[in-house]
C-alpha cells in the first residue's frame, strides 16, 4: 500500500513516514500543496494524509481540488485546528477522516488501516486464494502451514499480488502501488523481491503460484497453470 504524506513539519512528516514503512506501508513525502497536487494527480495512492495549514496554500482547497479532478484516494486530515466547524468544513471538502494534533501513531495506523478496509478495491481483513491465507491485522502470511516468514516488502508485495487475483501485473504497476518515489525503474529489486517470495511460497514443495507473464510482469494464480 502506497501512501502520500502532505505536511510541511519536515520532522513530523519524516517521523510519519519512518513509521509507516517500518509497518509496511510506502511512504511519499510533500511539503506544499504544489508538491502534494503533482505527486496525487501523477501517482496513484491508496490514502493521503494531509495537513491544513501548508507554506503555500490552504490544504482544504487542495482537497476540493483533488476531488474536482477524480483523486478517489481516502484523505485523512492531519492539522491543529480542533474547532467543531473546521472539522465539519474539512469534511466536507471531501475529507474521509479527521485527527487533531497532537496525536499518537498507533491511533493514526489504526485509522489509516480503517480507511483502507473501507476502500471499495479492499475492504477484507484476511485475504485468501487456495491454501495462501494474508491476515492483514495481524501481518501474518501462510500456506498451509506455519507462518510464511516475509519481509515487510515481501509481505506488501503478496498483499498487493492477493488484492489482484490472476491479474498479470507488471513492474510499473507494482512500482506505483508497492514502492514510494525512491524507487529507481532501471534496477531489478523488484524482481529480487518476486523471486524471493516465490521461493517462499514454494519453501515444502507447494504447487507453483506466483508465475511470470511474459512480456507483462507476473500473476498470482490459484490453480496449476505453465510458469
Amino acid at each position: 500500500m502506497r501512501l502520500l504524506i502532505v505536511e510541511d513539519e519536515r520532522r513530523l512528516a519524516e517521523r510519519l513516514g519512518k513509521g509507516l514503512r517500518e509497518e509496511g506501508f510506502a511512504a511519499d513525502l510533500a511539503p506544499t500543496v504544489e508538491a502534494g497536487r503533482e505527486r496525487a494527480i501523477e501517482s496513484a495512492y491508496d490514502a493521503i494524509l494531509l495537513d491544513l495549514g501548508l507554506p503555500d496554500g490552504n490544504g482544504l482547497e487542495l482537497l476540493r481540488e483533488w476531488r474536482a479532478e477524480g483523486v478517489t484516494a481516502p484523505v485523512l486530515v492531519l492539522t491543529a485546528r480542533d474547532r467543531l466547524e473546521e472539522k465539519v468544513a474539512g469534511l466536507d471538502a471531501g475529507a474521509d477522516d479527521y485527527l487533531t494534533k497532537p496525536f499518537e501513531f498507533d491511533e493514526l495506523l489504526a485509522r489509516i488501516r480503517a480507511l483502507l478496509r473501507r476502500a471499495p478495491a479492499s475492504p477484507q481483513s484476511v485475504l485468501e486464494l487456495g491454501d495462501l491465507r494474508l491476515d492483514r491485522t495481524a501481518r501474518t502470511a501462510t500456506r498451509g502451514g506455519p507462518s510464511l516468514g516475509l519481509t515487510l516488502k515481501e509481505f506488501a508485495l503478496l498483499e498487493f499480488f492477493l488484492l489482484h487475483p490472476e491479474a498479470a501485473l507488471s513492474r510499473e504497476t507494482i512500482a506505483e502501488h508497492v514502492w514510494d518515489a525512491s524507487y529507481e525503474a532501471r534496477s531489478n529489486v523488484i524482481d529480487v523481491i518476486v523471486g524471493r517470495l516465490r521461493r517462499k511460497l514454494e519453501t515444502g514443495g507447494e504447487e507453483r503460484m506466483l508465475h511470470a507473464v511474459p512480456g507483462v510482469g507476473w500473476a498470482l494464480r490459484g490453480s496449476r497453470s505453465p510458469s
